[in-house]
């Protein structure tokens, strides 16, 4: 229950509530004890009056029992110029403190009333006060406080039980209140939320804003238009989804049609014929380029890369295969592809991955340089920079054009050369990503073109 907001406001409304009582404990307890003193002042006066009346002198036991009903000690009665002890006993002590009461300060009554709250031990205190309806000029009494102790902590009790039975009753009708108020609502809007959560493709259980309390009401609002959007959104993936899988198969068989059509065409070539002969060869580069998307659309209709097993390596040999490799792959000596990596230099990544991406790279600056019909280079540097690995790689082509920058890591969009796919350079930064990394452009222009890997030593620097 007090982990719950109805329980929590049940405690601290308790809490407030005796909290006010205190605050307002304090003045009604030095009102109580002012009122208790006067209420002996008038006795004692009326007791005074009442013997001064007699012509005769009253007995002992008489002037005890008025003493006693009007529960003080002594009188002392001035009236004109003469002090007059009217009313007397043996004092229990000494007077310890005079209080007067002809002119009190709010200050100086609630302090003397926590004082005497507070000090259980009775003694004796001398109060003046000025008589009722003129009976004469000032009235004094002795009074022992041990009555006035007894009778504030009775006070005191009547008030703390009364203060507790208002605090319960207040923050009953307050929980029953809030419950029904925000607790209740609260409860019905998360019942919403789960319900939409167990099928968000279906749009009734999208909620319907209906609280008239204007904060839930936007929180519904709010949270329709969410549940609007992302049910919309999902249905799209779905399609989209769906239309992939489609896409995926059909590049899947495209891809086995393409392949033999391919091989048909390469056996074109071994004909006589001129015109056969030369026709072949675009036959064979159409087919190539249809195979290569077919190709790299199903490489990115996979699912999603494996997490890298990283691993430390070290870098110059890593790169002299990548290169070597490369170069094979390049028809003539018009292009030189070669690494700058310091000796010493290890790096934390998964080979077959960053294998793939530092290909793709090298692959694309190659073809930019030989679409540009000239010779070239491409070089692949590395370097410890402390805190992280960076990798360049470098070309002396003719640079990309804008169009192409605005959209080089957007899927079928960054194509730079004609019948690529777009999807090398999404595939290449994906798995930078999944090595805590980032692939960039660095720089492109006339004098060629450098990408920048840059991979974090730490996790938390990625």
């Amino acid at each position: 229950m007090f982990t719950t907001l109805s329980g929590r406001f049940l405690i601290l409304t308790v809490v407030f509530v005796m909290l006010a009582e205190v605050l307002i404990f304090v003045p009604s307890i030095a009102r109580f004890r002012l009122d208790y003193l006067t209420e002996r002042m008038e006795r004692a006066q009326i007791a005074s009056l009442a013997l001064l009346g007699a012509d005769e002198m009253i007995p002992e036991n008489v002037e005890a029992e008025l003493l006693e009903n009007a529960g003080v000690l002594n009188v002392v009665l001035r009236r004109d110029a003469m002090r007059q002890l009217v009313l007397s006993s043996d004092l229990p002590g000494p007077v310890a403190k005079t209080v007067d009461l002809r002119d009190p300060m709010a200050l100086v009554l609630i302090r003397d009333a926590v004082v005497r709250f507070v000090t259980p031990t009775p003694e004796v205190i001398r109060v003046i006060a000025e008589p009722a309806r003129g009976g004469g000029v000032q009235i004094e009494a002795a009074i022992d406080t041990g009555d006035l102790y007894a009778a504030m902590i009775e006070y005191g009790l009547n008030i703390l039980w009364l203060s507790l039975i208002i605090s319960i009753i207040t923050s009953v009708f307050l929980f029953l209140a809030v419950r029904r108020l925000l607790v209740m609502p609260i409860k019905a809007l998360v019942g919403h939320m789960k319900a939409y959560a167990a099928a968000p493709e279906d749009a009734r259980r999208i909620i319907e804003p209906a609280s008239r309390i204007r904060e839930l009401n936007e929180a519904e609002t709010t949270l329709r238009d969410l549940e609007t959007q992302l049910s919309q959104s999902l249905r799209q993936k779905e399609r989209l989804a769906q239309l992939g899988t489609a896409v995926a198969k059909i590049s899947h068989d495209l891809r086995n049609i393409l392949t033999t059509a391919t091989l048909l065409a390469d056996r074109m070539e071994m004909v006589d014929d001129p015109t056969v002969r030369r026709v072949a060869p675009k036959i064979v580069k159409s087919l190539t380029r249809a195979v290569n998307l077919t190709e790299g659309t199903l490489a990115f209709g996979r699912a999603e890369e494996a997490a890298p097993a990283l691993q430390l390596i070290d870098a110059r040999p890593f790169f002299e295969e990548i290169c070597e490799g490369e170069q094979l792959a390049v028809a003539k000596e018009d292009v030189t592809i070669r690494h700058d990596a310091p000796p010493g230099l290890t790096l934390r990544i998964d080979p077959d991955q960053m294998h793939r991406v530092i290909g793709n790279l090298i692959r694309n600056a190659r073809q930019a340089i030989q679409v540009s019909g000239g010779a070239g280079e491409v070089i692949v540097a590395a370097s410890d920079i402390g805190d992280a690995w960076q990798i360049r790689v470098t070309d002396t082509g003719p640079g990309l054009p804008p169009k192409a920058q605005e959209k080089l890591f957007q899927a079928f969009q960054g194509n730079v050369r004609k019948g690529g796919t777009g999807l090398g350079l999404v595939i290449a930064s994906e798995l930078i990503r999944g090595h805590g990394g980032t692939l960039t452009l660095e720089h492109t222009g006339e004098a060629g073109t450098t990408f920048l890997i840059h991979l974090p030593r730490s996790v938390d620097a990625g």
